[in-house]
């Protein structure tokens, strides 16, 4: 696993630099040498990665690639619909919906609840997930500066449960999330806090599949509310479970990919990676 987080180290540094260099076109030669690896290194961990070699997978964070893929999510239902019919799309079907807390439970802070956590090597670096018998709660990156605070608004949102360090369960739930060709298709159900609007905007969230994006606009207007589009923002932005709420499938209307919560570059990895995967045929 700690090699898994080098090579996605290795791989971010790749992407950053070809995309600064797009019009310079670098050969693998030259990309290989900005990360410090042999080039038959870098090109087999790089098409291991993303199921795509490195000139291949620039395409998929293309502005003019993303603009035509925004205009194939123009009706998120029927894009969500369509993608349940492929079999390329079956860790889609991993997702059960979310479940908000109840009032009482957010009154009293997870009074009774039983949180795990862990920190795991992930193919986009290291995560934090928790969970509780009931669903995932919390997810994000994390780097060594970022893992006290994932602690700290753990303990804040749940301030009466019980919350404790397991990798032993929590590494179950990132296989199934990451390598599901590891574990069975188990459902993966949800479990958090939030307004009924950004409840809203996170089930919105949860029809966008793998290998398409979609605009705060869109979003905005698949919930009913086209005005919100600054507070779908705000309510993409406040996820509370990364990648499996995909908050990284939406981007600016122009085609650029705009802000993340756990990193542009970050960002750019997720969609490229899913897209060219897809396209590749490799996702379950």
């Amino acid at each position: 696993m700690e090699q898994e987080n080098y090579n996605y180290e290795k791989i971010a540094k790749a992407i950053e630099y070809i995309s600064e260099n797009v019009k310079k076109q670098p050969s693998l030669f030259e990309v290989a040498e900005e990360v410090s690896i042999s080039q038959f290194h870098f090109q087999r961990m790089f098409t291991e990665w993303a199921g795509v070699s490195p000139k291949k997978f620039l395409q998929y964070i293309t502005a003019d690639y993303l603009k035509d893929k925004i205009k194939e999510s123009a009706n998120l239902v029927e894009l969500a619909e369509s993608a349940g019919l492929s079999s390329q799309s079956r860790v889609y079907d991993l997702f059960t919906g979310i479940e908000a807390v109840t009032p009482q439970e957010y009154k009293t802070g997870g009074k009774g609840l039983h949180i795990s956590y862990g920190f795991h090597q992930t193919p986009f670096g290291e995560c934090f997930i928790a969970v509780t018998e009931r669903g995932i709660c919390a997810m994000a990156f994390v780097d060594e500066y970022s893992k006290d605070q994932q602690l700290i608004i753990l303990a804040k949102k749940w301030h009466f449960a019980t919350i404790e360090s397991n990798q032993v369960i929590t590494e179950n739930y990132i296989h199934k999330i990451f390598y599901p060709h590891l574990s069975s298709l188990d459902k993966l159900p949800l479990m958090v806090q939030g307004t009924n609007f950004q409840l809203k905007v996170w089930e919105a969230l949860l029809t966008i599949p793998q290998g398409a994006v979609t605009t705060y606009q869109q979003i905005a207007n698949s919930i009913g509310n086209p005005r919100a589009v600054r507070a779908v923002g705000t309510a993409v932005g406040d996820n509370p479970i990364a990648f499996l709420i995909p908050c990284h499938r939406v981007i600016r209307k122009e085609g650029s990919l705009g802000e993340y919560r756990w990193g542009s570059l970050r960002k750019k990895a997720l969609i490229g990676w899913e897209a060219a995967r897809i396209d590749a045929g490799l996702i379950l």
